[in-house]
């Protein structure tokens, strides 16, 4: 199952998506918003990162206006790699190299047709589980 969650900025581009991958006969959650009514949008992007941490869902889609802010807001919570991606290269790389459990969309930034090619290819991409990567991995929790 994929959680997905949005502000009002990415609204439009959630409903999108949820209907995409339904047709796809993949299970969606859907975290919100519902509707574009102006909300805050690290409420969605903790909610969509908690139901991946706890394992209700696989991966999750965040979408906000730039990506920026809510990919932000994912990332705070332990545990998630939260990655912000405008082209299927970096979704793709992102999911052989760090293991993203989650990307982050723009939606004032790409248009539907281009992110639903990026969602594609970072669904459909598998870890590459070379010990490079998940020593790569292992060292991005920072501690001092």
């Amino acid at each position: 199952m994929i959680a997905i969650g949005a502000d009002h900025g990415g609204y439009e581009l959630k409903q999108t998506i949820i209907e995409h991958l339904e047709v796809q006969g993949i299970k969606v959650k859907d975290l919100g918003t519902f509707s574009d009514d102006a909300v805050d949008y690290p409420d969605y992007g903790h909610a969509v990162a908690n139901a991946v941490l706890d394992g209700t869902c696989e991966k999750g889609i965040v979408i906000c206006g730039t990506g920026i802010g809510i990919s932000i807001s994912a990332n705070k919570v332990p545990g998630i790699r939260c990655a912000l991606c405008h082209d299927c290269f970096s979704a793709e790389a992102t999911r052989l190299h760090n293991d993203a459990n989650i990307l982050a969309l723009g939606a004032r930034v790409i248009g539907p047709g281009h992110a639903l090619k990026i969602v594609d290819t970072f669904i459909s991409t598998p870890f590459s589980d070379d010990e490079r990567h998940k020593r790569r991995i292992s060292k991005i929790n920072y501690q001092q």
